[in-house]
């Protein structure tokens, strides 16, 4: 693993010797979405702990920008960093930099084009390079009616065949009611 600085770091546990644990947050468009903030101020209370996020433009109607403290990343960015054959390719600079992929939360949207390797977006495409030596989690969050479709069960069987980690939903009173 390496430092932005090119420097080697040693594996030991969950943080690098150098102190420094990059977390990858994934957000899609679930009202669940909601806590992103929160998730990534909590985040950055573990010592050592780097944060950064990618967005799928549907995930941006629920959170404000201004309530989230690191870089953000979205489709737009992908686009605007790659003009050369040589330029860097966001989706892989970010594979590289992330030692953990967390998704939360995942919608049922994303979980599908995930499930189905679909690659249509910065998050997707980032799973879709994702090195498997590395841990993703992913945490499902839709309403009641999508969760118990017959397909959320196969395709979440599918993203844990990858060797992803499923990050159980738990179950509440949802914004619509449910």
């Amino acid at each position: 693993m390496q430092t932005d600085n090119g420097v080697g770091c040693q594996k030991t546990g969950l943080l690098k010797s150098c102190e420094r644990f990059n977390i990858l947050v994934g957000v899609t468009g679930s009202v669940a979405a909601l806590k992103l903030p929160l998730l990534v101020s909590q985040l950055l209370q573990l010592p050592g702990v780097d944060v950064k996020v990618v967005t799928t433009e549907h995930a941006k109607h629920f959170y404000n920008p201004e309530e989230v403290s690191v870089k953000i990343y979205s489709d737009k960015d992908e686009w605007e960093l790659w003009t050369h054959r040589s330029d860097p390719v966001l989706h892989i600079e970010l594979r590289r930099w992330a030692d953990l992929l967390l998704v939360a939360p995942l919608d049922a949207n994303t979980l599908g084009k995930i499930a189905s390797g679909i690659c249509d977006n910065l998050l997707t495409c980032v799973v879709r390079a994702w090195d498997s030596s590395r841990p993703l989690l992913f945490c499902p969050a839709m309403n009641t009616a999508m969760w118990h479709h017959p397909i959320t069960a196969q395709q979440i069987s599918t993203l844990t065949e990858f060797g992803y980690v499923e990050i159980p939903c738990i179950f509440k009173k949802l914004v619509c009611g449910d």
